[in-house]
């Protein structure tokens, strides 16, 4: 019974890290796990244990990473320096993850960098009997892309907080959050929400995040009117959240506008027939909030982005109801997707909670236990 419950507290460290989302500096690599560079320029991280491998691989999608950051590996230590690598071989699964060739927005590169993986996987080891794929945030829509694309090559997938629903919508959530912003804070943020200045950019943290927050405790109505138009989530038990939701949710709009416009041929986000509700005076505010129009061009590369919820292996989501970054809406959005006769291999999991990716170890182990076992 000991041996039992340590591998199954193990079970849950590994699981809560896997979803843990990518963020602060690239980590050094595990003595004992091997590092390569995949045909299309993305490095790759494979581990194997030398001893009691059970023939099964645990690959990891990773969130988002800033634009300019170098490419390497994120979150490969729990919180208290423990190695994720170790500890999923101590489970007796083999470990593989990769950089993607790119950072900023990588969704469908880094699709293409993870079946890369798994084929460089079974080239430099034995084939692995069954393949799993968790994804956390950006890495949850390139685990549904591929557990829709590529149902050959795993045999469950674990998405969580991911914008599956619609990437277009979760662009102009952020767009339309940026431009609400300015309507109620105008002129905290120089530049226009589809091209950021690189002055902001660069003194984000240092300037603008003190401002922004200094402005929204001074006017804490006017920062609710801002969470009631945009529908963005926030605790109102906590009404510190609100300041985390409008940094948390304008971070995307600093850093990943100008990277997106560039990669998708034009700007993505358009508001142009929007009308927006919830505040005091929609008439005024639907006059003066500022317009913009997507490109015909970056509609076009969005195709690639998008979920049809085809799916022939076991998907289960794991989402909270008030995730301010990507919205639980994006659930809702992608079940009627699935087609009726395959509805048993998508089980959405919601968790009543606020914050991204905000999930306690028991909910990620139950959810991955559950993919793992659905046929």
């Amino acid at each position: 019974m000991r041996s039992y419950l340590s591998r199954l507290t193990r079970a849950v460290v590994v699981v809560a890290i896997l979803l843990v989302p990518a963020a602060g500096r690239a980590q050094t690599i595990p003595a004992n796990c091997v590092q390569g560079t995949l045909p299309g320029g993305a490095l790759s991280l494979m581990c194997v244990p030398p001893l009691g491998w059970n023939g099964q691989l645990v690959i990891y999608a990773h969130g988002y990473v800033a634009p300019g950051q170098p490419l390497g590996f994120y979150q490969l230590s729990t919180p208290d320096g423990t190695s994720l690598p170790a500890l999923v071989q101590s489970l007796g699964f083999a470990f593989a993850t990769t950089s993607y060739r790119q950072n900023g927005l990588a969704i469908v590169e880094g699709a293409e960098d993870i079946r890369e993986l798994v084929a460089a996987f079974g080239e430099e080891y034995a084939a692995p009997t069954r393949t799993h794929l968790a994804g956390v945030s950006e890495g949850g829509l390139v685990t549904t892309l591929l557990a829709e694309r590529s149902p050959d090559l795993f045999s469950s997938a674990l998405a969580a907080c991911g914008p599956i629903g619609s990437f277009r919508l979760q662009l102009n959530y952020l767009g339309d959050f940026r431009v609400l912003f300015d309507y109620f804070f105008p002129g905290l943020i120089p530049g226009s929400p589809i091209d950021i200045p690189a002055g902001v950019i660069q003194n984000w943290e240092t300037v603008y995040v003190p401002a922004i927050t200094a402005a929204l405790v001074t006017n804490p109505s006017r920062a609710l009117e801002l969470m009631r138009v945009s529908k963005a989530a926030y605790d109102p038990a906590n009404l510190s959240t609100v300041v985390t939701t409008t940094i948390n949710a304008l971070w995307y709009n600093i850093v990943g506008t100008n990277d997106a416009t560039q990669k998708l041929g034009g700007n993505p986000y358009g508001n142009r027939l929007k009308w927006y509700s919830g505040s005091q005076n929609d008439l005024r505010l639907n006059l003066a909030v500022r317009r913009f129009s997507a490109a015909p061009a970056a509609l076009a590369a969005l195709q690639a982005y998008e979920t049809d919820g085809d799916l022939s292996i076991p998907l289960v989501t794991l989402h909270t109801t008030a995730d301010e970054v990507v919205p639980f809406a994006h659930v809702l959005l992608y079940l009627p997707k699935v087609d009726l006769f395959d509805r048993g291999r998508f089980v959405p999991i919601p968790v009543n909670r606020y914050g991204h990716c905000n999930f306690t170890t028991s909910e990620l182990l139950g959810s991955f236990l559950l993919a793992v076992n659905l046929r």
